[in-house]
């Protein structure tokens, strides 16, 4: 495979944005390899670059470094890739149905090590002339459902030892290499990341995921000698050649512990965050020394930039500057004087116009576990490649150039512009606003040009519309009366991580390395919306922080099931009942809302940050029995626009604001890209029959909703996100919104037997976010457009934002 040039991709780049739209500009410099992310982020890679697979989360580095090992684990083909590291090429790819993160070289260089992720075994590759010849395998157990999932591995050649560390049965298994059996399994308190062994092979290293804790294995006990405390959620770990101080990268806490092994004590703590801050958002998740040690290269991960340390004296460790990658970064190595870092999601989001398509016949055949049919390889979850950027061990002078590009890169802590004079937004934290009670409604799933495709005044393609005005009157009618946003993009990609960035302006590492995997049909995950502490992040989600702050609180169905808070935070301000199952109405929670809110207001006593999920345009396809995906969506706008008119002939009205937004777009059709959102704002407060194209994202929301509240950040990204300022007018216009009565009947159910209803019984509809998005999608095109229409190709060209031109701009040219 030829290397990639950054200089030539971004020029393609460039060249599919000013195709996918009639009228566009790009929202920041294209100048210097800048390039901007949908979430407000910008990227100027540097070094050469090796096209790699679907999401790299390891690469190793043989002993003899002629050879690099990547292991690819994203939603879509998951493969193991060799590399030449004299001729830069890829010298073998091959494909493994299952696999994670864990991936090793034996001491000759002639075995290549890698866990079949929830196949639950290890695969031992021989290799002979740079290629990976047929496995041999070592099972920990039977495939999944059983719960066991390796993740990393250690080994001990003289002694002929494996180390398995897993992450769903939070486990060590050790494995006699001569009987390929495993002789011991130790029970860890959490989920494990990674493992590494001490020089003298008597200690053994295990990063508790979950726990925040790194363990000590004695090797000849065979028992757990220690837990050491460390930051929020321990990932990659990285052993001194004297195993004399172990260092640890946290996750969720923007750092690094150095643990002295000797003494068992952390000695220091390294902050890798790009600027002087607490919040979390960097997920710091690959670690590299120098060949001389004296250097400490950390990748972060969200952050897009490698942090690069002094560590010659440990406990005074000096920051030498920064260094930017690709996107996503997941782990990084360093040997020959260059340093090669994994980029996850690869140098942008992009066009797909080949898929995602429907399918055509009835054979579901392409559908099994593990699969990527070839029409759907364009598809989000595995749309994004990863990269290999290869870059020289920089001077000071190139220090100081790359360490400028980061901060270039970076939007937060970089100056606001402030608002209008009195508007009713803050400026600052913990000023007045006359606006007292938030309304949040968080719904499923649906792109902008899905809903408002088809109004006219705003950057819509009605040919993807499928839910226009006649289904969803309400939605437009609100969009028509006060602000119209075109231009807003949720940070989510899907269900999984959308409701952590919808609840708490971020999804930390676990989220984001593991959906892909349940998502690609490979098993695992599923546990995500509150569900485990360990997809948390590490201060919480917004109602921890209205809890801490004295801020009045309730949730009406998110993050709850059935009658249990899936978060503490949440017991005791939750309404039970709300959610009694996949088939209610959002009607009829609006009528449990409205019965629970009017008695909240006869008490004074309707809390400052209400929640409400009103999930039904998520929809059930086309399965036999199940109401239409139009009368469910139809269901939902009516729900919307009813609550609008209740509480808008409230008495608090006068003090209120809605926002409405989709926890994630679901991979739907939009001609600009598949993270644009339908997205409202509506309170007294909103400017009138206005249309604003500014680049909003789902964080935005949260800052403004924050602002208002008197509420600090909760992430990097909030803090650095723009919030609606110019949504907002200080003149109100206290008239009452009157919602639209449907037209359509939204009893009708399913009653086709076809392709798409035999797809749709395999969904898992309990949940909202279990169902396959991409599938559910097509049955729900087909049902509006008939079974034998093809669902277009959404384009995805995310750094791309529409530029409205005013008359006198029109004038001026």
């Amino acid at each position: 495979m030829k290397t990639l040039s950054i200089k030539y991709l971004l020029f393609s780049y460039f060249l599919i944005a000013i195709a996918s739209c009639k009228v566009a500009k790009l929202p920041g410099k294209m100048g210097n390899n800048q390039i901007l992310l949908p979430n407000g982020w910008s990227l100027s890679p540097v070094g050469n670059s090796i096209q790699l697979g679907d999401l790299p989360l390891n690469i190793q580095v043989s002993h003899n470094k002629k050879l690099v090992a990547v292991t690819n684990n994203g939603q879509s083909t998951q493969n193991i890739q060799l590399i030449d590291t004299k001729t830069q090429k890829i010298t073998d790819d091959i494909e493994i149905g299952k696999s994670w993160y864990g991936l090793a070289f034996n001491d000759k260089d002639d075995k290549l090590y890698a866990s079949g992720g929830n196949d639950n075994m290890i695969l031992i590759y021989p290799i002979e002339e740079m290629k990976l010849l047929k496995p041999d395998t070592i099972r920990l157990g039977k495939p999944w459902p059983v719960e066991i999932s390796p993740t990393g591995l250690a080994i001990d050649d003289k002694n002929k030892i494996l180390y398995v560390v897993t992450k769903e049965n939070n486990s060590l298994y050790v494995i006699d290499l001569q009987t390929k059996k495993t002789v011991k399994k130790v029970k860890l308190s959490s989920e494990a990341y990674s493992c590494v062994l001490s020089p003298n092979s008597s200690t053994l290293y295990i990063s508790l995921w979950g726990s925040n804790q790194v363990v000590f294995f004695d090797t000849k006990s065979q028992q757990i000698t220690d837990y050491i405390n460390t930051q929020y959620s321990p990932n990659e770990l990285l052993l001194t050649k004297k195993g004399d101080h172990l260092f640890v990268a946290n996750g969720g806490d923007n750092s690094v512990s150095i643990i002295n092994t000797a003494s068992k004590k952390t000695v220091e703590v390294i902050s890798a965050a790009v600027h002087a801050t607490n919040l979390t958002g960097s997920t710091t998740n690959g670690l590299a020394f120098s060949e001389n040690e004296k250097t400490l290269y950390i990748a972060n991960a969200d952050n897009n930039y490698l942090a690069v340390f002094d560590i010659s004296e440990i406990g005074e460790s000096k920051s030498q500057g920064f260094i930017p990658t690709g996107w996503y970064p997941t782990n990084v190595k360093c040997f020959n004087n260059q340093i090669w870092v994994a980029n996850g999601k690869g140098f942008t989001s992009m066009a797909n116009p080949q898929g995602p398509q429907p399918q055509t016949s009835d054979d579901d055949s392409d559908l099994h576990v593990g699969s990527t049919p070839k029409n759907r390889l364009q598809y989000i979850g595995g749309l994004f490649k990863g990269t290999m950027s290869i870059i020289d061990i920089p001077n000071d002078v190139m220090m100081k150039s790359y360490t400028q590009m980061v901060y270039q890169n970076t939007p937060f802590n970089k100056a606001k512009k402030a608002p209008e004079k009195d508007n009713p937004v803050p400026f600052n934290l913990g000023d007045k606003s006359p606006i007292k009670y938030v309304f949040y409604i968080i719904k499923e799933n649906r792109t902008y040009d899905q809903i408002l495709g088809d109004i006219k005044k705003g950057n819509g393609d009605p040919q993807l519309c499928i839910f226009p005005e006649k289904v969803t009157p309400n939605i437009h009618a609100l969009a028509n009366q006060f602000v119209l946003l075109d231009n807003f993009y949720v940070d989510a990609e899907v269900s999984a991580d959308g409701h952590n960035w919808s609840m708490g302006a971020y999804a930390n590492d676990y989220v984001e390395k593991t959906w892909p995997t349940s998502y690609g049909r490979r098993g695992g995950g599923g546990e995500y919306g509150g569900k485990e502490k360990i997809t948390y992040p590490r201060d919480g989600f917004i109602w921890d922080y209205c809890k801490r702050a004295g801020i009045s609180y309730r949730t009406y169905g998110e993050f709850i099931s059935g009658n249990t808070a899936k978060t503490p935070v949440l017991e005791g301000h939750f309404l039970k009942d709300y959610d009694k199952g996949e088939e209610v109405r959002d009607t009829t929670h609006y009528y449990r809302w409205m019965k629970d809110f009017d008695e909240l207001v006869a008490k004074d006593q309707v809390p400052q940050f209400n929640t409400i999920q009103f999930p039904r345009d998520h929809t059930s396809g086309q399965k036999l029995g199940k109401y239409t995906p139009t009368a469910c969506v139809a269901d939902n706008d009516l729900a919307v626009g009813m609550f609008v008119d209740h509480l808008s002939h409230s008495k608090i009205w006068k003090e209120s604001i809605v926002f409405v937004l989709e926890d994630d777009a679901q991979n739907g059709p939009d001609h600009v890209d598949a993270h644009r959102s339908p997205a409202l704002v509506i309170s007294p407060y909103i400017k009138r029959e206005t249309v604003v194209s500014n680049m909003y994202t789902t964080s935005g929301f949260l800052r403004t909703m924050e602002l208002i509240l008197g509420l600090p950040p909760m992430s990097q990204y909030d803090a650095a996100a723009t919030p609606l300022y110019d949504c907002f007018t200080s003149k109100p216009d206290f008239t009452p919104y009157n919602y639209v009565r449907t037209q359509l009947n939204l009893d009708a159910k399913n009653i086709a037997v076809n392709s798409s209803s035999k797809l749709s019984e395999s969904f898992n509809l309990a949940e909202v976010d279990e169902a396959p998005d991409l599938e559910l999608n097509q049955v729900i095109w087909k049902s509006v457009k008939g079974e034998n229409s093809e669902m277009p190709a959404p384009k995805r060209s995310a750094f791309v934002v529409l530029e409205k031109k005013s008359k006198k701009d029109k004038d001026d040219d």
